[in-house]
């Protein structure tokens, strides 16, 4: 028995309404192939170029290498550096012969074993030292430089020490242990990271373009005249697209596993529920926009201003929020991707460690709120 919609209560008739405005939508969205592109095929193309490009990890650096005196050792030495996979090894003479070629940035360095290095080897309280010597106009290179190297050296000391006559004395070995990213694989943190980046984008994006773009075709103010209520506008507004948004996340995620290898370590429901948090928060931000900026080409600078760009140099997603500027520091709390990229790398690559998720989802969720929040003060039924 059908109730007469005069009867219903208004409960049932809002609900009603909110049906019709999400169908609507995505009737909307069929008929719109720019927000299929933008949910499906904008993060698949930045996924691919976060993880194919962004790589912290340096193989096969260009090095030379200067041996002074030719020995059993020395040789040995020389073809620990020429099989290891982090370097490509030039032969020098002397070293004047390849420091035109570190200044031409040919190479990255130059390793030079010095005439005395087999004496002091097999020598009693004699230290066999070579010298690295790096192109410090890009640092991050450097240290790698330096650091394969001593690693390299390292292993070599202690695989030859018997043929040294067990003259090779280490009184302490340090054992590392790596928690979380044994394999210290940069592409394993950052592609956690760069899924919230894409996130921030696509939901900011979604909701700030589309109904700036009904604001520019005047659908908009058709809409404000109707019964609805301004909650649901919203929600007819925001349902649709976090429902696309949520394909994006699977897209992401589907990627890093399956092409890059990127471990996952956590809970699928977790990573929904703390992804849906932060997505309400993208999505009411895009909203804001879009009452602010009625123009979709201001809406879109907007969005990259005030979303994109802060989310990558502010979130924690390359740069150390520790090793920045006090007030910067406190200006990222107010970034709900700050939030995201923890809880994200968290999940990844440890697991579900609650105490973290919780913290860090109480930060999306006060975030969130405010954006929703000063959204639906500033969409009212007028039209002045």
């Amino acid at each position: 028995m059908r109730h007469s919609p005069r009867f219903s209560s208004p409960l049932l008739q809002s609900l009603q309404r909110l049906k019709g405005l999400v169908r609507k939508e995505f009737f909307q969205i069929v008929r719109d192939p720019s927000s299929i592109l933008i949910a499906f095929i904008l993060p698949l193309i930045l996924i691919l170029l976060f993880g194919y490009a962004l790589n912290l990890d340096s193989n096969n650096l260009k090095i030379g290498l200067v041996v002074e005196r030719a020995s059993p050792s020395t040789n040995q030495l020389s073809y620990s550096f020429i099989h290891s996979q982090n370097f490509n090894v030039t032969y020098g003479r002397s070293l004047q012969e390849l420091q035109d070629r570190v200044r031409s940035s040919d190479l990255r360095g130059i390793i030079l074993l010095p005439e005395i290095f087999s004496q002091n080897l097999t020598k009693r309280g004699k230290i066999a030292k070579l010298q690295v010597l790096s192109d410090g106009s890009e640092p991050n290179t450097a240290n790698l430089l330096q650091n394969y190297v001593k690693a390299t050296y390292q292993g070599w000391l202690q695989q030859n020490s018997q043929q040294l006559g067990k003259t090779l004395k280490i009184p302490i070995q340090i054992e590392q242990r790596v928690w979380y990213n044994p394999a210290g694989i940069s592409r394993f943190f950052l592609l956690p990271g760069s899924i919230a980046i894409i996130m921030t984008i696509i939901g900011t994006l979604l909701t700030a373009l589309v109904i700036a773009r009904e604001w520019e075709r005047g659908t908009m103010e058709a809409m404000l005249v109707t019964p609805l209520r301004v909650s649901e506008i919203l929600l007819g507004k925001l349902i649709p697209y976090f429902i696309l948004g949520i394909g994006s996340l699977f897209v992401c995620l589907g990627s890093s596993i399956f092409i890059f290898g990127v471990p996952f370590q956590g809970s699928i429901i977790l990573l929904l529920l703390v992804s849906s948090l932060f997505l309400v928060a993208a999505l009411g931000l895009g909203l804001l926009i879009s009452t602010l900026a009625k123009n979709q080409f201001i809406a879109s600078q907007a969005a990259l201003y005030s979303a994109f760009l802060p989310a990558f140099l502010l979130s924690g997603f390359i740069f150390e929020i520790d090793s920045m500027p006090d007030i910067l520091q406190k200006i990222t709390l107010l970034l709900p991707a700050r939030y995201f990229v923890k809880c994200l790398q968290t999940l990844f690559l440890a697991g579900d460690v609650y105490a973290l998720l919780l913290i860090n989802s109480l930060g999306i969720l006060v975030m969130g709120s405010i954006f929703m929040g000063i959204a639906t003060t500033k969409i009212r039924k007028r039209l002045d």
